[in-house]
C-alpha cells in the first residue's frame, strides 16, 4: 500500500560519554557511563558545560581549561523504533556531523564522515531492521587526524599566528552532531525540488520547476505544483504526467503579476512559495504521496564589470558592482563570521536578531567569510525575508590548501550539497572561491603555486554552472582580479585593505587614497561594550586594565598592542582610566570606518564612473565576547561604529573633506594641523553629497563654521541638487577662519568645526548631516558643552550650547538589553536631537561619554 512520506527528526533518548581509548571495541562501553543529551543537535562542549564537566570557555581564562576536549574522542547514541510494514524505504539523514565520525546501527557500520559540511544520507536495509535500533556515533579526535595528514601530505602554511594550528585546529576543537539527524520513510518521495525563478533583462519573470524523485516511481499518477504570492494565494495550479520517469523539467508558459524581490533600501522583498505534490490517483482521488515546499524569489541579479570611462587617481581599470534588477545597487554591508563557537547554541531568533540588525543599520550584503560555515537555512531564509543580499564564500580561508584525489572529491561533495541547498534563494548575489588564499601566495612569498587553483578555477566554478541556472555569478576568490597575483590592484576586482592597522599600519586618515573598485575586507577593532568585559573579567578587578592578561586572553588580533597603541597615540590624548581607554577604542574604530564607508561612496560617481562599487566591512559580529573588529559585540551589543556606518549609509548623506596645507611636503595625514616641525598655514574643504535612491533630489546646503576658542562664527548657504544613484560634487572652498595672528601665518582653522546640513527646501526638515572637526583629536580642547538633556522615559531630547564630539550612551547594570535609536553623535549648538531608548526598566540609568568627558557619567536630566 502507498503511504505518505514521513521524515522523523530524532531529538529524543540521545546519550553521549568520553570514549575510552584503552577499551578496545566501542561495543564493550554500551552499559555504562552514559549521561543524557540535554540539546539536541548537540556539541561536546556544551554538554560538558550542562554537567559541570567544564566551565564556561567565554569567562576568564576559561578557554584553556576546555583544550583538552579536542583531544579526547567522543560517543553519541540513540534509540529509535520503526514499523517496517509502514513504508517500502527507510533512510538515515545526517545534516552534519563534526567531524571525523564513524556511525553504527545494530553494531553495524553504515557510514564514515570527515566534512561537517557535507550531509549524507544512508539508504537502510528494512530486512535488518528491528522493532529497537540502535543508532552510535563515533566521532573521533579532528585534532589528532588533522596531525595525521599533516605528517603524510606536508605542513603549509595557514594564516598569520593568530589564525590558529596549521592543521587547521580552532582553540575550541568542537564535535558532536551539529545538525538534525532525521529518519525518513517512504514508497515514493521527492529527492530534490529547484525552481528556477528568473527574470530576463526586460524584467520579464519566467520560472521552471525541476523535480527529482526516488522510490516506487509507477505509484505518481500526477504531480500538482502550486505557486503562492506574497499574501498566501494561489497565483498558478498546473498538474504534470511524470511518465514514470524519476525527474522532470517543467516551464510555467505564464504567470501572473509577478512582484520582483528588491534588496534593501530599493523596494520590497516580495516573495512566493511553490509546492510540488506527488499524488497517487489509483488508490483515492487525491491520495498524497509526498510534498515539499519552498520559498522563491523573482530578482535579476549581476556583477558588472567593465571598461571605466575615465581614470580615476589609480588609473582606469574596470568596474566592479552589482545590478539587481538593472538596477545598479551601491553596497554597503558587514561580513559575518558564525555568532558563536559552539554553532549549535544559535537559534533561529538569535539569526533574526543579528540580521535586523545589520537591516536597521540600513546595510544591504552580508558577506559570509570562508572561515566560518555555511549557514542552516535559516539564515537564509532571514536574508530572503529581510531584503538582505548574500555574498557566500566557500569554506577556504587564509591557507595553501592542498589538492591531492581524495580531498577534492571531498570539496566537490561539499560544494554539490550547499549549492544544491541554497541555489533557490533571491538574496543571493555571488558565489566566491575562497577567502585570501591567493593573496596569501603573494603576500608570504616562498610559495611557488597554489595547488587549490585547480578547486578554485575548476571544481567550484563547474559545480555552480551545472547546479545552477547561472544566475548568480562565480567568483574565484577574495580579494581577486589585478594583474597576474597581484590582488591589491585597486583598478581590478574586489581588494582586502589592511595596511591600515595591520600591514603597513598607516593612519586610517588614509583609506580614501586606499581604496579599490570594491572593498570586501577592511576593518579597525575596539573594545566591547564595559557589560561585556564585565561578563569576562567575572568580577576580577586586578585585571582591570587594558593591557592585563584576562584583557590579552580576549583579544585574539595579532600584534594588537603594538597597533592599538599607533593610532591611539595617533589621535587621541594618553589616559590611564580604562573606562576612557574603553570609549577611546570605541571612537577610533567609529571615526576610522565611517571615514572609509564616507570617502568610498563618494568614489560611485554615476554611469561610467563607478570607481567603487561597495564596501564591507570585517565584521558585523563576534563569536565570543572579545576585543575585535566587530561593529556589535556578541551579546548584540552595537559599538558606536554601527552606528556611524548606518547614516554613512541613508539613503542621502552629506560629506566633508578637510586638507591642510603645511608650509612645505610632509608625510603626516592630510587632514592633521602640525605644531612641530611644519606649519599648518591654510585648510581646504572639499564638500559632496551621495545620493542612493534612483531621482534627483534638491536641497539647501547650510554650512556652519565654529571656532572652539573663541566667539567667532560664520554660515553661509547654497542650493544643490544630488544626482540620482551617485554621489554628487558641491563645492570646494578654503575653510574659514579667524585671522592669524599678525606675527605669523599659521591658520587659526586648526580651531574651527565645520558643521554641514542638507535641508529640504519646503519642509526645511534636516535631510543629512556631519561635522568636521580639525585633527588630530588628541590637540583639540574640547569645551564644555552645556546640556540641556530631557528624558521622558522612551526618548532622550538632547541639546547643548556649544559643538559635542562623540556623545555616547551606554547602560552599565545588567537586565532587558537596552536598544538606543541612535547614538555616538556630533552636536552642534542650538540643534536639539532625539534619541529614542527601548528596554529601560524604571532602577537603571543612562550613562554618557563624549570627548573631552570620556568616563561614563550618569545623566542628570532635567525631567526624570
Amino acid at each position: 500500500m502507498a503511504v505518505a512520506s514521513k521524515t522523523l527528526e530524532l531529538s529524543e533518548n540521545w546519550r553521549w560519554k568520553q570514549r575510552d581509548e584503552t577499551v578496545e571495541s566501542i561495543f564493550d562501553e554500551l552499559e555504562a557511563g552514559w549521561t543524557p543529551v540535554k540539546h539536541m543537535p548537540s556539541d561536546i562542549h556544551v554538554e560538558l558545560m550542562e554537567c559541570g564537566k567544564i566551565p564556561d570557555p567565554y569567562v576568564g581564562f576559561n578557554e584553556h581549561a576546555a583544550h583538552w576536549v579536542g583531544d579526547a574522542e567522543w560517543m553519541y547514541r540513540t534509540t529509535f523504533s520503526i514499523d517496517p510494514i509502514h513504508a517500502a524505504n527507510y533512510e538515515l539523514l545526517f545534516d552534519g556531523l563534526d567531524t571525523i565520525c564513524v556511525a553504527y546501527l545494530n553494531e553495524e557500520q553504515i557510514l564514515t564522515s570527515d566534512n561537517m559540511f557535507t550531509p549524507r544520507v544512508v539508504q537502510l536495509d528494512v530486512t535488518r531492521l528491528q522493532s529497537s535500533n540502535t543508532l552510535l556515533l563515533h566521532f573521533k579526535s579532528a585534532k589528532k587526524i588533522a596531525k595525521q595528514l599533516e605528517t603524510e601530505y606536508g605542513r603549509v602554511r595557514a594564516g598569520s599566528c593568530n589564525l590558529g594550528d596549521p592543521s587547521r585546529g580552532p582553540e575550541l576543537m568542537t564535535a558532536g552532531p551539529w545538525l538534525p539527524i532525521s529518519l525518513k520513510s517512504y514508497s515514493v518521495c521527492i529527492s530534490d525540488l529547484y525552481p528556477q525563478a528568473t527574470v530576463d533583462s526586460d524584467l520579464v519573470p519566467h520560472l521552471t520547476v525541476e523535480l527529482s524523485m526516488k522510490g516506487e516511481l509507477t505509484r505518481v499518477s500526477t504531480i500538482r505544483c502550486s505557486l503562492l504570492d506574497c499574501e498566501g494565494t494561489e497565483a498558478v495550479n498546473v498538474e504534470i504526467s511524470p511518465k514514470s520517469s524519476s525527474s522532470i523539467r517543467h516551464s510555467f508558459s505564464t504567470l501572473p503579476s509577478v512582484k520582483l524581490w528588491w534588496p534593501v533600501g530599493y523596494g520590497e522583498p516580495n516573495l512566493y512559495s511553490l509546492t510540488a505534490t506527488l499524488i497517487d490517483e489509483a488508490i483515492q482521488a487525491g491520495h498524497i504521496l509526498d510534498q515539499q515546499t519552498t520559498t522563491l524569489g523573482f530578482r535579476r541579479v549581476a556583477l558588472i564589470q567593465r571598461p571605466l570611462a575615465e581614470a580615476d587617481q589609480y588609473g582606469k581599470g574596470t568596474s566592479f558592482f552589482f545590478e539587481v534588477n538593472n538596477v545598479p545597487i551601491y553596497i554597503g554591508g558587514s561580513n559575518w563570521v558564525p555568532a558563536d563557537n559552539l554553532l549549535t547554541t544559535i537559534k533561529p531568533e538569535r539569526y533574526m536578531k543579528w540580521l535586523k540588525l545589520l537591516k536597521d543599520g540600513n546595510q544591504n550584503l552580508v558577506r559570509l567569510w570562508g572561515g566560518g560555515v555555511y549557514e542552516p537555512d535559516v539564515f537564509y531564509d532571514t536574508c530572503d525575508e529581510l531584503g538582505i543580499l548574500v555574498w557566500q564564500d566557500f569554506q577556504f580561508a587564509c591557507g595553501v590548501y592542498p589538492a591531492h584525489p581524495e580531498f577534492v572529491e571531498s570539496v566537490q561533495k561539499e560544494a554539490e550539497a550547499n549549492v544544491k541547498r541554497l541555489r533557490h534563494h533571491p538574496c543571493f548575489a555571488l558565489w566566491c572561491g575562497n577567502n585570501e588564499d591567493y593573496q596569501q601566495v603573494l603576500q608570504w612569498g616562498g610559495i611557488a603555486e597554489l595547488p587549490a587553483r585547480k578547486i578554485y578555477e575548476e571544481v567550484l566554478p563547474e559545480v555552480v554552472e551545472r547546479l545552477t541556472y547561472r544566475d548568480v555569478p562565480y567568483w574565484r576568490g577574495s580579494p581577486y582580479g589585478g594583474k597576474g597575483w597581484d590582488t591589491a590592484d585597486p583598478t581590478v576586482g574586489d581588494v582586502h585593505q589592511w595596511n591600515i592597522w595591520a600591514g603597513e599600519q598607516k593612519p586610517y586618515q588614509h583609506y580614501n587614497i586606499m581604496g579599490g573598485r570594491f572593498v570586501s575586507e577592511f576593518g579597525i577593532p575596539s573594545m566591547p561594550d564595559l557589560r561585556t568585559i564585565d561578563h569576562w573579567m567575572d568580577d576580577n578587578d586586578k585585571e582591570r586594565y587594558s593591557n592585563s592578561k584576562l584583557m590579552a586572553q580576549h583579544c585574539k588580533a595579532g600584534s594588537h598592542e603594538t597597533r592599538f597603541a599607533i593610532l591611539m597615540n595617533e589621535n587621541f590624548k594618553l589616559t590611564g582610566d580604562f573606562e576612557s581607554h574603553v570609549y577611546l577604542t570605541q571612537i577610533l574604530q567609529s571615526e576610522g570606518v565611517s571615514f572609509a564607508y564616507r570617502s568610498w561612496r563618494r568614489e560611485w560617481r554615476g554611469p561610467g564612473r563607478e570607481y567603487n562599487g561597495g564596501t564591507i566591512v570585517w565584521q558585523l559580529n563576534d563569536s565570543w565576547p572579545v576585543t575585535s573588529w566587530a561593529i556589535a559585540d556578541y551579546f548584540l551589543r552595537p559599538k558606536p561604529a554601527y552606528y556611524a556606518i548606518a547614516r554613512e549609509l541613508e539613503p542621502i548623506t552629506v560629506g566633508i573633506l578637510r586638507k591642510v596645507n603645511q608650509n612645505r611636503e610632509h608625510d603626516r595625514p592630510r587632514q592633521f594641523y602640525e605644531f612641530g616641525s611644519f606649519e599648518s598655514r591654510s585648510a581646504t574643504l572639499e564638500i559632496w553629497g551621495t545620493n542612493s535612491t534612483l531621482h534627483s533630489r534638491t536641497a539647501i546646503l547650510e554650512l556652519q563654521f565654529i571656532d572652539l576658542e573663541s566667539a567667532w562664527k560664520h554660515q553661509e548657504t547654497h542650493s544643490v541638487t544630488l544626482l540620482p544613484n551617485q554621489s554628487t560634487e558641491f563645492i570646494t572652498m578654503t575653510c574659514p577662519s579667524r585671522e592669524p595672528d599678525s606675527d605669523t601665518t599659521i591658520t587659526k582653522s586648526a580651531t574651527v568645526v565645520v558643521c554641514a546640513r542638507l535641508v529640504d527646501p519646503k519642509t526645511h526638515g534636516v535631510i543629512a548631516r556631519y561635522s568636521d572637526w580639525p585633527q588630530p583629536y588628541r590637540y583639540v580642547d574640547f569645551p564644555d558643552p552645556q546640556w540641556i538633556i530631557n528624558f521622558d522615559g522612551d526618548a532622550l531630547t538632547v541639546k547643548a550650547a556649544h559643538p559635542v564630539k562623540g556623545l555616547v550612551f551606554s547602560v552599565r547594570s545588567e537586565g532587558n538589553e537596552v536598544r538606543f535609536s541612535d547614538n555616538a553623535l556630533d552636536l552642534i549648538p542650538g540643534e536639539e536631537r532625539v534619541v529614542e531608548v527601548e528596554g529601560l526598566e524604571r532602577d537603571r540609568h543612562i550613562y554618557m561619554s563624549y570627548m573631552g568627558s570620556e568616563h561614563p557619567r550618569r545623566i542628570v536630566t532635567t525631567a526624570q
